[in-house]
């Protein structure tokens, strides 16, 4: 039996396309569900084209009631009954109550070498610190923002003449390595934290 997964997506949804591709074969789970909060997602047709059924709830008209939001969020996970739902890039800050019913059910990756930089602008406050180094965390969510037990890094060297586009760029290629290498690992049972090591 395959777990379910959902994967919430607020844009483009690129490591979204990389947990999709990535559960095939005999790997021990399957996309359920592709869900944004941003009708106009991009990451919503191409899920659709990979064959994956996606939903969408605009945030927007809830103004600043998140619970509303969240409880209108959860009847498309709820017909579709996730064992697992992935973060890929959703860009919305989820109550306590939220994360507290899907404990332990939850991932999201970062891009940033956490506990640095929680929050936006990772890249540039990583140039900004003279960081040697850069990269990305897979993490269970808990109810405190880009924390939880982290069960994945990657890492790249910051180069000289950096940008937070050009480190940005390469983190993201590190990125697409690591989430699904984690989720497959999660899905087999085991949340024992991956390293992988920096590209040459």
């Amino acid at each position: 039996m395959s777990l379910r997964v959902a994967i919430l997506i607020s844009g483009g949804g690129s490591n979204m396309v990389k947990l999709v591709e990535s559960m095939t074969g005999d790997h021990p789970a399957r996309p359920v569900l592709v869900l944004s909060n941003d009708p106009e997602a991009g990451g919503l047709a191409r899920a659709a084209a990979l064959g994956v059924p996606v939903a969408a709830v605009d945030h927007r008209p809830f103004g600043t009631d998140r619970a509303a939001f969240e409880a209108a969020l959860t009847a498309p996970l709820a017909a579709v009954a996730p064992d697992l739902i992935c973060l890929a890039g959703f860009m919305r800050i989820l109550t306590p109550g939220f994360t507290r019913a899907w404990a332990g059910r939850m991932l999201n990756i970062h891009p940033s070498l956490l506990p640095k930089y929680k929050g936006l602008h990772t890249h540039a406050r990583a140039l900004e610190a003279g960081d040697a180094e850069a990269g990305c965390t897979v993490h269970e969510v808990t109810a405190d923002l880009d924390d939880g037990p982290i069960l994945g890094q990657a890492r790249v060297p910051v180069l000289p003449g950096d940008t937070p586009d050009t480190l940005a760029a390469r983190v993201l290629v590190e990125e697409h390595r690591l989430y699904p290498a984690v989720l497959r690992r999660v899905a087999e049972g085991n949340r024992a934290r991956l390293d992988l090591a920096s590209p040459a």
